[in-house]
């Protein structure tokens, strides 16, 4: 059974950092181009970044400079470093492997989302 189980969200205030962890099973995720996406409150699924299986990394211009992602092969993880957290930066956000449409809104395997809460 393919799963993918995210943790490491939480309240933080404007300026903190935080660390989202995906541990994957039922497949391997260096295999994929894996993906953080984000929804906030109200909004669409919204494409936050993206690491191939080659290791080439690309981010949304409005986390650039702040987020990185990274995966563990050898702990089937995947990991998005959040720093300079704003607020508009609350939303849930999902892994997601190997997406479907150019949209990048539709993916073959998503988790159930962490929250990040970024308020003072």
């Amino acid at each position: 059974e393919v799963q993918l189980v995210e943790s490491g969200g939480g309240l933080v205030q404007p300026g903190g950092s935080l660390r989202l962890s995906c541990a994957a099973s039922g497949f391997t995720l260096s295999v994929y181009s894996m993906y953080w996406v984000r929804q906030a409150p109200g909004k669409g699924l919204e494409w936050v970044s993206r690491i191939g299986s080659n290791g080439d990394t690309s981010y949304a211009d409005s986390v650039k400079g702040r987020f990185t992602i990274s995966r563990d092969n050898r702990k089937n993880t995947l990991y998005l470093q959040l720093n300079s957290l704003k607020t508009e930066d609350t939303a849930m956000y999902y892994c997601a492997a190997d997406a479907l449409n150019a949209a990048r809104t539709r993916y073959r395997y998503r988790g159930q989302g962490t929250q990040v809460t970024v308020s003072s």
